[in-house]
Order: structure tokens, then sequence, then C-alpha cells
């Protein structure tokens, strides 16, 4: 892909490209990956998509939806292992201060509507199907820390895992962070992460980019995992 057309084309200063490319390979790389991907959904949870909630962003939180949707008829279609995270096994959870950790929560944010369904639940469009796993991650932002994602991964036999999710700056690049010191290859379809703040968005695509995963688009995305059931 051109950079000419990736998402933080206009926004990484010229300096900044030139110092990468003394020590790292070209942001226009292909895809370079294993042949035993996974697909993992980080948090597309209605608290993260929906702007009801005071961590959701509906702008890029539906279209990422949608996104994911399409992914996820591929990975399905070539039987790939898909795996899931949310919060806490139960949807309307009560967390104790010590599960929650020191996030810089605004204590002050007003109360949801009335009737407002419990946040921490996938949204309707991206369900898991009844064999594929969901990880309860609790407050911490990797997929990876105290869970066991990576021993279901190796179990699996994989040797990619294809990050997607909300938010870009938060959990997906803890996610993708982790991923790489497991050693996987890691892929991030850009249009199937959002994030509330859209320079942190494109910073941190760019950033994964350079060091730690390829960031290509959903159809090179699907291209790759159509060429990997080929063979």
């Amino acid at each position: 892909m051109s950079s000419a057309n990736k998402p933080w084309t206009g926004v990484i200063p010229v300096g900044d490209l030139t110092s990468f490319g003394r020590g790292f390979d070209s942001q226009d790389r292909p895809v370079n990956a294993g042949v035993r991907p996974a697909v993992l959904v980080v948090d597309m949870t209605r608290a993260f998509v929906d702007s009801t909630y005071p961590t959701g962003w509906s702008p890029t939180g539906g279209p990422a939806v949608d996104a994911n949707a399409d992914l996820l008829s591929a990975a399905r279609k070539a039987e790939l292992p898909v795996f899931f995270t949310k919060g806490y096994p139960e949807p309307d959870a009560e967390v104790q201060p010590a599960q929650r950790g020191r996030w810089k929560v605004n204590n002050n944010a007003p109360p949801l509507p009335e009737g407002t369904p419990p946040g921490d639940v996938i949204a309707e469009k991206l369900t898991p199907l009844p064999h594929e796993i969901v990880i309860d991650k609790g407050a911490r932002p990797s997929g990876f820390f105290g869970t066991p994602l990576a021993s279901y991964l190796l179990y699996a036999g994989c040797d990619t895992v294809i990050v997607t999710g909300m938010t870009t700056s938060g959990c997906v690049r803890a996610t993708v962070l982790d991923a790489f010191q497991y050693n996987f290859n890691v892929v991030v379809p850009y249009e199937c992460c959002a994030d509330r703040s859209q320079i942190s968005h494109k910073v941190s695509l760019f950033d994964m980019h350079m060091k730690y995963a390829d960031v290509v688009s959903l159809s090179e995305t699907i291209d790759y995992i159509e060429n990997v059931r080929a063979t």
C-alpha cells in the first residue's frame, strides 16, 4: 500500500519519517506475517463504540464495528481461530477499586440514562459464535495481561495475531505490544480500529507499524487471510 494512503499521511512530520527510516523498514512494505493467523477483537463493546457511554465514541466506533463484521466474515469463512476481549464475566459487574486500578477516571461523569443496557457487552453485529472464546481481561489494557490468551493461541498453533478493536491508542496498542513481545507476528487492519482521539489513533497506528506490526487496510488483511487459506 502506498504511503500516500496510510491513515497517518499528513500527520507525521517529514523529519520523523526520516529518523525512523534510518533504523526501521519502509512504511510501504508488504505484509510480512505467518501462515497460521488468529483474529483478536479487542473491547468492541457498547461501552466503547456507543457515545451513550462516557468511554464510547459513536462517530468512529460505528464504522469500526462494520469493518470488524467484514473481517470476521472472512476469518470465519477461512476457519481461523477468533478471540474477543471485554472486561468482566458479568456485563453489569460491580468493580472494586483494586480491580479498576489506577485509570484516570472522571468521577463526575453524568449518570447513564435510565434503562441504558450494560456497556460491557460485545456489539451485537460482532456477537461471538458459540465456539469462539471471549477473554475477560478486567480493567487492564492488554488482552494478554493476566489472561490465558497466549496459551490459547499456542494451543491453536498460531504464529500471527490480527488485532482489531478499541481504543487504538489504549487497549489495542497494549495488546499489540504484548503480542509482539510473545513473538507473534501482528497485523492491524486500521479500519477495524478506532479511538476517541483521532490524532492519538493515527500516531499510534504509525508507531505500531514502524515497530511492532503491519498496519494495513482491511482489504489487504482479507487478501492475506484468503492467500493463507489457499496454501
